[in-house]
């Protein structure tokens, strides 16, 4: 597959929340154009989420169409993740998402502690 090739899979969108409602679409591309809306949002500072599967998902509604119910959840996750975006370090909210998601993965795996039986 050609570099052109992958890009033509790579998919950006845009949301605005003004706190009413839920988000809504207001950019969205495939390509050239995603690559585009990517470097601007870098450039001017906006935090950045990737989710391959999510962005196709999105791309799929038109602009100015709010997301639907069964999005919500993932589109909050993105919020809170962004509630912990610092311009001056773009990377922390990955990192630190790395390491709740390490964390808890670490967790699943501890075995339950066993109830003791005491003799009556």
């Amino acid at each position: 597959m050609s570099k052109y090739d992958n890009r033509a899979t790579n998919r950006a969108v845009a949301l605005k929340y003004e706190g009413e409602g839920a988000p809504v679409v207001v950019a969205s591309g495939m390509g050239f154009l995603a690559e585009r809306m990517v470097e601007v949002a870098a450039e001017s500072g906006v935090p950045i989420y990737e989710d391959n599967s999510l962005a196709t998902m999105l791309s799929q509604l038109a602009l100015g169409q709010e997301i639907p119910d069964a999005l919500y959840q993932a589109i909050v996750e993105i919020y809170v993740y962004f509630l912990n975006f610092d311009p001056e370090d773009p990377d922390k909210a990955r990192r630190e998402r790395a390491a709740l998601a390490a964390q808890a993965e670490k967790a699943a795996q501890q075995p339950e502690p066993q109830e003791e039986k005491g003799e009556s």
